[in-house]
């Protein structure tokens, strides 16, 4: 299994909580994190190797992404393993996939790229690489279908994990914060090269809205000891070390929870601030040349999965130059002050919510389960 990021070690050891008790003694290893560790998951290397986003930002780390990718297919061609199953990181995952299956391997790849916004003439390629896809949303199953891909929809696992009512007044406790006021998570999201691009908008937000609105607290989960030390630094230069932020090691889902409004990276994370049920911002940055080829690729106008899901804009999208602290702090105060949107947003979110709910992993591990030819429990 290769998983390259946090939100693919949460999703892969969903399957893997599904798939330990139909095989207790199998080796399972490759590239994940501590999430995947917990179920006996062996990683050869530290996930965060994969953990860069953006076209140029890749280019930079290029030769070391390639050795690994180069190292791991060896290895495994050379093991032979019973299956291989790629989890997101589709550019990684997909040259792997493509000689291990030419080689009679089975490969599984556990949530779709998004061909239905970007590349979507890649559906050829992924034929080629994958043996079965696991996909996350209904709508995504005849897509692969018609283009006679084996594939299962397993559901969104998050949707079983995240409350159909979250306890904010626990996930207030939970990390300190007074029950009474407001509050608003920030995301910058969880690669260093997201944070390098974000963080500066997104703290300039939060230092516009508390000049309106005396009464709110922030508080932003990071995803590990680097990109805390990037964002704190980041504070502390720019004079803001009394501000009333509150940095976290990970939880991200309790800060989420215990929030009045978010502002997100977009990616993974703005379906779980919907399947929360918070109001939202999503905003984002990367290298000017990374956004100006990007942003031809896409051929349907929203980027955030909750737009995307409900095709129409739900929550507001401010990306690159659109993503100033002003423009941030202007949608954020709409999020935060407006009832009726607010309440809108909530009943959509649970309507969401409910939509991607099945058993990911009784399903996923099923699928692992017939692709290997063992349909123990089924």
């Amino acid at each position: 299994m290769v998983a390259g990021e946090s939100s693919g070690d949460l999703l892969a050891s969903r399957l893997l909580s599904g798939l330990r008790p139909h095989l207790p003694d199998a080796v399972i290893h490759g590239i994940g994190g501590p999430r995947m560790a917990e179920y006996g998951f062996r990683s050869d290397w530290p996930m965060e190797k994969l953990s860069v986003r953006g076209l140029f930002e890749v280019l930079r780390h290029y030769r070391e992404i390639k050795g690994i990718q180069t190292a791991l297919r060896d290895r495994l061609l050379q093991e032979r393993p019973a299956a291989f199953i790629g989890v997101d990181a589709p550019d990684f995952n997909f040259g792997l996939e493509a000689p291990l299956k030419q080689a009679g391997i089975p490969t599984m790849h556990f949530i779709s790229p998004s061909i239905w916004a970007w590349r979507g003439g890649r559906i050829k390629k992924i034929a080629r690489a994958v043996s079965h896809m696991l996909v996350v949303f209904p709508f995504e199953e005849e897509i692969y279908r018609r283009a006679g891909i084996p594939v299962t929809y397993v559901g969104y696992p998050l949707a079983e994990v995240i409350p159909m009512a979250p306890d904010v007044a626990a996930a207030r406790r939970d990390i300190g914060l007074p029950a009474e006021g407001r509050v608003v998570a920030i995301l910058p999201g969880s690669r260093m090269s997201e944070l390098k691009y974000n963080s500066a908008s997104f703290v300039g937000a939060a230092v516009e809205l508390a000049r309106r609105e005396r009464d709110v607290r922030f508080v932003v989960p990071m995803a590990g000891a680097r990109q805390r030390e990037y964002f704190t630094t980041l504070l502390r230069d720019a004079g803001l070390a009394e501000f009333p932020l509150q940095v976290l090691d990970g939880r991200s889902h309790t800060a989420i929870a215990a929030a009045d409004a978010v502002l997100v990276a977009s990616g993974t994370a703005t379906l779980e601030v919907a399947l929360f049920k918070k109001p939202m911002v999503i905003g984002y940055k990367m290298m000017r040349a990374s956004w100006e080829i990007m942003r031809h690729m896409g051929y349907q106008p929203w980027v955030g999965l909750p737009n995307i899901l409900a095709r129409e804009f739900l929550v507001p999208e401010l990306l690159q130059d659109a993503a100033t602290p002003m423009a941030l702090a202007d949608a954020l105060s709409v999020q935060l002050n407006d009832t009726a949107r607010r309440a809108r947003l909530q009943q959509r979110f649970v309507e969401m919510h409910h939509s991607l709910l099945r058993d990911s992993a009784r399903e996923s591990a099923q699928a692992v389960l017939r692709l290997i030819g063992l349909e123990r429990g089924a």
